[in-house]
């Protein structure tokens, strides 16, 4: 193998997740597991994700397809959407905090009511329960019924079953018991350290250090698997150091390859697409800084709402914010350096405009 430069990483990181457009569930297979967000501005991450990846996809397919496709909303690093056979890596699941007894008294009187019931939507069982409203983490208040659900969700008890105008709607589901041997964890922590890094690859040193530590929220019980399977991966992936930084990626993987020869597309990413979710390594590829800004107050904002990553061959080259008016598509535009001003560009942006608008046309 030749000596691995930036450019070479670079190309890389780009060739390697956005590979031809395939079927849903393909897709979803191949990237492991896809993060999920639910502000749409112009459509939910998820969507923003897929349509680079799955054929004629359009925003909203992956809701309407769900219960067809053998695939789970659940926690992995984050939460999202993952190929169903993932869930064995990480359950039975045990929360880092265990419930107390009047907690876990109403949990359990959620749970047989979905058991009797279900699948039922958080509504019809605030309405027969009547929880009320407890302190969500944003300093706000959220319907009582609806955390018990989710922390059933992530306990294991419950699935989602399908989705409602973007609500979850929940049923009962029991996973099989877990080999619980030493060599049987150390196992699931190894798979799961492999589906990040085939994920997220080319990592930075310190990424795959951050990556692996949030495991422990799709994974808190493999905690000390998950530290002890790091060490052994440091050894086993190919690595190589490039200003000070030290670069992971699978061993059956060459960074070098001339497959990796970017496109001529624009593409408009999502804020959480895996080519530029981690921003440790976003910087050291791109040598800007991309921020989502979403949750900033507006006067503070530097980007947009939700300005989304503007690819262009193997560069990040800015950013856009896009708004599905009445009237058509709108976006603005903001670039790290100076904007492109060739033709290639210009058609390459109107086609990616265009593109978004069909994939728009299926909310």
């Amino acid at each position: 193998m030749p000596e691995i430069t930036l450019d070479h990483l670079r190309r890389y990181a780009v060739a390697r997740t956005l590979f031809p457009p395939t079927t849903l569930l393909r897709a979803i297979r191949r990237l492991g597991f896809v993060q999920a967000d639910p502000i749409r501005a112009p459509a939910r991450a998820q969507d923003l994700t897929l349509r680079h990846r799955v054929k004629d996809y359009r925003a909203g397919d992956l809701e309407s397809r769900y219960t067809r496709l053998a695939i789970e909303e659940d926690c992995l690093v984050n939460y999202g959407f993952l190929p169903r056979e993932h869930l064995a890596l990480m359950h039975p699941r045990q929360a880092r905090r265990a419930w107390d007894a009047d907690t876990q008294r109403k949990a359990a009187d959620v749970l047989a009511y979905v058991r009797e019931h279900g699948p039922v939507h958080p509504r019809q069982v605030d309405l027969h329960l009547a929880h009320g409203r407890v302190k969500n983490n944003w300093g706000g208040s959220g319907n009582a019924s609806t955390r018990l659900l989710d922390g059933l969700h992530y306990r294991g008890q419950l699935r989602v079953a399908q989705r409602d105008n973007g609500t979850r709607v929940y049923e009962a589901v029991a996973h099989a018991p877990a080999d619980d041997s030493a060599a049987a964890r150390a196992q699931r922590a190894a798979a799961l350290i492999e589906l990040v890094v085939r994920k997220y690859a080319p990592l930075p040193a310190a990424s795959l250090t951050y990556l692996v530590r949030l495991l422990g929220y799709g994974a808190p019980h493999l905690s000390a698997q998950t530290q002890a399977a790091l060490k052994l991966a440091r050894e086993e992936l190919a690595s190589c150091r490039i200003d000070g930084s030290t670069w992971y990626w699978p061993a059956d993987e060459n960074p070098a390859s001339r497959k990796h020869a970017p496109d001529t597309e624009v593409r408009l990413l999502a804020p959480f697409d895996p080519l530029v979710w981690d921003r440790r390594r976003f910087e050291l590829l791109w040598d800007w800084t991309y921020k989502f800004e979403a949750y900033t107050p507006a006067p503070r904002r530097q980007f947009g709402y939700y300005a989304l990553p503007l690819l262009w061959h193997d560069r990040v080259i800015g950013w856009a914010n896009v708004v599905n008016a009445a009237g058509g598509l709108q976006a603005s535009f903001g670039y790290a350096g100076a904007k492109p001003r060739d033709a290639a560009f210009r058609a390459a942006l109107d086609d990616e405009l265009q593109r978004m608008t069909q994939f728009l046309a299926g909310r």
